[in-house]
């Protein structure tokens, strides 16, 4: 089974992009210790502050699963609940 890339998109609330950053950058590590954690990189616009991208990788969709129970995952999407307000994912494979 091929590699399964995430691609989500996260637009803060007006005024909470440092809190949003700030919270983003706790799931990083914890996530790229996971097993079948390939990629797990996180992107700022250079155009709308307020807009963050996770880029990620993940071995099959196992690993991905894992990583979306995962206690530090959990903990994340409380505690951005409030600072969000859109949120775009594209789960996708290659194709070439």
């Amino acid at each position: 089974m091929p590699a399964i890339t995430i691609t989500a998109i996260l637009k803060a609330k007006e005024g909470k992009e440092d809190a949003l950053r700030a919270e983003l950058g706790k799931v990083l590590a914890p996530s790229r210790a996971e097993e079948g954690c390939i990629e797990y990189t996180l992107h700022e616009s250079l155009e709308e502050k307020e807009v963050f991208v996770f880029y990620e990788t993940w071995e099959s969709e196992d690993a991905l699963q894992k990583h979306i129970q995962s206690t530090h995952y959990q903990t994340y999407r409380e505690i951005t609940s409030d600072l969000i307000e859109s949120r775009q994912v594209f789960k996708l494979r290659k194709t070439v």
